[in-house]
C-alpha cells in the first residue's frame, strides 16, 4: 500500500476525551471514529488489525472441531420470551419494534437463536457433538461507556455454542474451548490467565473468564505468579482426546485464580507470600457450561439411544475481537506509539523514502517495495512528501514492526537502514542484504 493513496487521518492531539493508552493511541493512529457513545466506525488501518484477529481466532476455533455459521444482529423477541430470559435481561438489551410492530431487539448474545436452529435440525444423538460459531456484531447499552472500543456499546464478538447428549460430553465440549482460548490468546501475543467468574446473566454453574493483566484492566484480579510461566498447549494437541484436553484444563486451574466476584481472600491467602499476584486485568475471553438452561424451556431435544427424547447440554464461548484490539494496545506499546505482535501488525514491513523525487531513493525504494509484496508481505511504503521526522513517528505510531529506511546520504554508500519496532535497533546493511532479510512470509 503506497500511503500517499492511502486513507490514515493521524491526530497530532491526544483527544481529550480518551481516558487511557489504547483510546488515546487508535484515535490518533487513525484506526477508529467515535460516532455516538460507545460505538465507533473502524477506518482502514484499525479494520486491518481487527480482520486479523479475527483470522486467528477462526482458525483456532476451527482446528477444535467448531463449524462457523452467521447469524443476524436483529432477533425476535419471542425467542427470548421462551427462553426466559427477554424481561431478565435488563437495560443493557436495545429493544426495538419493526413496522409491523412487531418486538425485536439487537442481540447481545445469541444463545435464543442458536437453540432455536438446533431444534429445527438436530434430532438424534447420532448428530451430536455439535459446536457453531460465528464472528458477528453485538449490541448491549452500556450504562456508562468508556476506554474505547475496551467497554463500547456495539463491538464484535466470536460466540460459540455447544450441544451435547450429557453432562460428560458437555464437559470435554468446554475443555475443547478452554484449550483452544489458551492457544489463541498465544497466537496475538497475550498471556491470559482462566480464572474462575461469575455466570451472570448468562447462567450455569461453570464459568471461566480469560484475563490479561493490565494497569487499565476493569476490576482487580487474584491468582498465583507461576501462571504466567505455564506453557500453551501445542498445535498438535488432540482436541479428541478426553483425558488429554482434562489435563490442559486441570494443570491450567490447579492454582488459584480468581475474579474480583468470586475471590476467597482465605484460599489467595494460602499461597505463599513472594507466589501472590494481584492486579488489575482486563477479560478477553468467557466460557460458559450451562446445562439444559435453554434446551429444556425451548424444547431443544434429541432422541437418545433409547429414543427417548432428552434435552441437549449446552455451553457458550465468548471472544471479542474488537476489544483484543485494545487489549493488544494496552499490553504492547511505549511513548513513540502501538507495537503491534508481528501476526496481529496492520502492515508487516514500512518502506520509509526520506527523498521523494531522488532518482535514486526513488528506484531503490520502488525495488523494495514491490519485491516485498511479490513475497507475500503487508508492505507499506511511505511515498508522502513529508519530512523524515515525520515518516519516522508515523511508523512508530502505527506499529509496523520493521522498518526500511532509505536515503540519499546511505544509498551513496550502497546502504539502508533497517529498524525493528519492538527493540528500535538499528542496522545498516546493502539492499541485497535487506531483501534477503526478508526472504517470504512462508520462507
Amino acid at each position: 500500500m503506497r500511503l500517499s493513496r492511502y486513507f490514515l487521518p493521524l491526530l497530532r492531539d491526544t483527544p481529550k476525551e480518551a481516558e487511557i493508552v489504547s483510546h488515546r493511541l487508535m484515535l490518533r493512529a487513525g484506526m477508529i471514529r467515535q460516532q455516538s457513545a460507545g460505538i465507533y466506525s473502524w477506518l482502514p488501518l484499525g479494520l486491518r488489525v481487527l480482520d486479523k484477529i479475527s483470522r486467528i481466532v477462526r482458525e483456532e476455533q476451527n482446528r477444535s472441531g467448531a463449524i462457523e455459521i452467521l447469524m443476524p444482529t436483529i432477533q425476535s423477541a419471542d425467542l427470548w420470551r421462551e427462553s426466559g430470559r427477554y424481561d431478565a435481561y435488563g437495560k443493557e438489551m436495545l429493544r426495538i419494534k419493526d413496522r409491523h410492530d412487531r418486538e425485536m431487539l439487537y442481540g447481545p448474545t445469541n444463545e435464543e437463536m442458536v437453540t432455536d436452529i438446533f431444534r429445527s435440525y438436530v434430532k438424534s444423538y447420532k448428530d451430536l457433538p455439535l459446536n457453531l460459531y460465528h464472528i458477528q456484531w453485538k449490541f448491549r447499552d452500556e450504562v456508562r461507556p468508556r476506554f474505547g472500543v475496551m467497554r463500547g456499546r456495539e463491538f464484535l464478538m466470536k460466540d460459540a455454542y455447544s450441544f451435547d447428549i450429557d453432562q460428560a460430553s458437555a464437559r470435554h465440549a468446554y475443555n475443547r474451548m478452554f484449550t483452544a482460548y489458551l492457544r489463541t490468546f498465544a497466537r496475538l501475543g497475550l498471556k491470559a490467565i482462566p480464572m474462575r467468574a461469575d455466570t451472570g446473566p448468562i447462567g450455569g454453574d461453570l464459568s471461566h473468564e480469560f484475563i490479561v493483566l493490565a494497569s487499565t484492566g476493569e476490576s482487580q484480579v487474584f491468582c498465583h505468579k507461576d501462571y504466567l510461566d505455564f506453557e500453551t498447549p501445542a498445535i498438535d494437541t488432540d482436541f479428541d482426546s478426553v483425558d488429554g484436553l482434562q489435563s490442559v484444563v486441570d494443570k491450567w486451574t490447579s492454582l488459584y485464580a480468581a475474579t474480583e466476584e468470586m475471590h476467597e481472600a482465605a484460599d489467595y491467602d494460602a499461597i505463599p507470600a513472594d507466589k501472590q499476584l494481584s492486579a488489575r486485568g482486563i477479560e478477553v475471553g468467557h466460557i460458559f457450561y450451562f446445562g439444559t438452561k435453554y434446551s429444556e424451556p425451548m424444547g431443544a431435544t434429541v432422541a437418545g439411544p433409547d429414543g427417548v427424547p432428552v434435552p441437549v447440554h449446552g455451553g457458550s464461548y465468548g471472544i471479542g475481537p474488537s476489544r483484543l484490539v485494545a487489549a493488544l494496545i494496552e499490553a504492547g506499546h511505549d511513548d513513540g506509539g502501538i507495537i503491534w505482535p508481528d501476526e496481529i501488525a496492520p502492515f508487516d514491513i514500512a518502506v520509509l523514502n526520506l527523498k521523494v523525487g531522488d532518482a535514486a531513493t526513488d528506484g531503490a525504494c520502488e525495488q523494495l517495495y514491490k519485491t516485498l509484496l511479490a513475497r507475500g508481505y503487508d508492505a507499506l511504503y511511505d511515498d508522502t512528501d513529508t519530512r523524515p521526522g515525520g515518516k519516522f513517528a508515523t511508523a512508530d505510531l502505527i506499529g509496523v514492526p520493521w522498518q526500511i529506511i532509505v536515503g540519499p546520504k546511505g544509498l551513496t554508500e550502497g546502504k539502508v537502514e533497517i529498524k525493528r519496532r519492538t527493540s528500535g535497533e538499528r542496522e545498516l546493511v546493502s539492499l541485497e542484504a535487506a531483501l534477503d532479510r526478508f526472504k517470504g512470509k512462508t520462507a
